[in-house]
């Protein structure tokens, strides 16, 4: 089975790409650069071109579905539809499989738990947008026009999410800089965070089970889930000195937003921040008998890979 990482690069795609050649099984990457890797095939790639998109993807094959758009409504609502449409088209074409990986997005507002089993009930122009995908792709593997699974994420942190996580661009990077980190909202309400090589190793175990097909699966995610408080302080431990955590408002987003379109654009996910956010992943690690990494350890090694310089040596 050769595995093709669609959307090669980012903050998955690269552990996962990293996981594949460390077991040495056939690789491409498919991005827009077309950059190259030792020891995997490459091409650039256009998804929103169905031909150029069919002829990149190989026969027998997985592919991870990793695309991300930019961060705008605008362009979610123009691309994302067009772009899911061919990727699925050309894994029909070839009888490759699809791994799509999701967020929770569609789910909206949610007071309890997330699971596999929650209804989509979208409260945001995003999740309306992600609902119409995530309904897309269930609907082509349940009407059998390709066999795919779907693998959705919590909001995310940990290596190579340095333009992706928002822990890491408004907390870990000013605490970095000796300023004190900066949460959503507010730092006193639980929050669940998926790190970035669990998510990457998940996709790969989902990937080579062949009962893990057709369904939705939510990635392993540790609980329990902490708050931003909690999350500053672990960092804090790793910088070995007090960390503070500050409130970032509804009001600061949308003075902000006037200015930084990609403020506004957040602006109008903060509801995920306004109530505890807790996202369950226990039939993933239940079915796999798999651990989560730890928030202590993950926040440690996330540093360490951004800031080797500044992390107190453990004794």
């Amino acid at each position: 089975m050769k595995h093709i990482i669609l959307g090669a690069g980012g903050s998955i795609g690269t552990p996962l790409q990293n996981l594949i050649l460390q077991k040495k099984e056939p690789l491409k990457l498919l991005s827009r650069s077309g950059k190259s890797v030792l020891g995997a095939d490459s091409a650039a790639v256009n998804v929103l071109n169905a031909a150029t998109l069919k002829a990149a993807i190989e026969p027998n094959s997985v592919v991870y579905m990793l695309v991300g758009l930019e961060y705008s409504t605008k362009i979610w609502r123009t691309h994302w539809l067009p772009l899911i449409q061919n990727v699925v088209a050309a894994c029909q074409h070839h009888g490759a499989r699809l791994v799509f990986f999701d967020n929770v997005y569609m789910y909206g507002r949610v007071h309890g738990t997330m699971t596999e089993e929650t209804p989509m009930n979208p409260c945001s122009n995003k999740g309306e947008v992600r609902a119409k995908v995530a309904e897309f792709v269930t609907n082509a593997y349940k009407g059998g026009s390709v066999q795919g699974l779907i693998a959705r994420s919590a909001d995310f942190y940990g290596p190579f999410a340095q333009r992706t996580s928002v822990p890491q661009q408004l907390a870990f990077d000013n605490l970095a800089k000796g300023k004190k980190a900066q949460w959503l909202i507010s730092p006193d309400f639980k929050h669940s965070y998926t790190y970035t090589l669990d998510a990457a190793e998940s996709l790969y175990l989902l990937a080579k089970d062949e009962s893990t097909w057709n369904q939705v699966w939510h990635v392993p995610t540790k609980n329990p889930a902490l708050t931003g408080r909690e999350l500053t302080a672990l960092a804090g431990n790793v910088l070995g000195r007090k960390a503070e955590a500050t409130a970032m408002s509804r009001f600061m987003l949308g003075a902000v937003g006037l200015f930084v379109p990609v403020v506004k654009e957040i602006a109008e996910m903060a509801y995920q921040n306004e109530q505890d956010y807790i996202f369950d992943s226990s039939k993933f690690e239940q079915h796999f008998n798999f651990t989560p990494t730890s928030y202590d350890a993950g926040v440690r090694t996330t540093f360490e890979h951004f800031y080797p310089q500044l992390v107190k040596i453990e004794v």
